[in-house]
């Protein structure tokens, strides 16, 4: 797998689709970090870090909905493994309420309000609405 990233992103959309409460995703510490920013803007209830071994780590999220609608409509993967985009702080604009980039900053995954808070650039992964 060359993005692992967008695979956990199209993960979650399409369980999303057919309503299903969880969905558990092949863990790395990347995809914790971007389940806890996701956690912290409300697209998420909750994940969990299951298994012991490196084969059989999974991180389980349970997905979240609005008045059964999902609480993630779309996702877009910005930065890709063949072209990455970075933003420094000054260029990171607020989008419109709903819209979340989530960007890897040296302080860490953060979505792009805390970025421009804390006055962090950096690559922005994805974008999520």
């Amino acid at each position: 797998m060359t993005d692992p990233i967008s695979d956990m992103l199209i993960r979650i959309k399409n369980a999303q689709a057919v309503k299903k409460e969880t969905v558990a995703v092949p863990y790395s510490k990347m995809k914790q970090e971007l389940a806890r920013v996701l956690k912290e803007s409300g697209f998420i209830f909750d994940f969990e870090k299951k298994g012991r071994s490196i084969a059989n780590k999974k991180l389980e999220l349970k997905l979240k909905y609005r008045d059964s609608f999902p609480a993630i409509a779309n996702t877009k993967r910005i930065s890709k493994p063949g072209q990455r985009i970075y933003l420094k702080y000054s260029e990171i604009f607020p989008k419109e309420s709903g819209f979340l980039r989530i960007i890897s900053t040296s302080k860490g995954l953060m979505s792009d309000g805390q970025a421009r808070r804390q006055k962090l650039g950096g690559e922005v992964l994805c974008e999520i609405s």
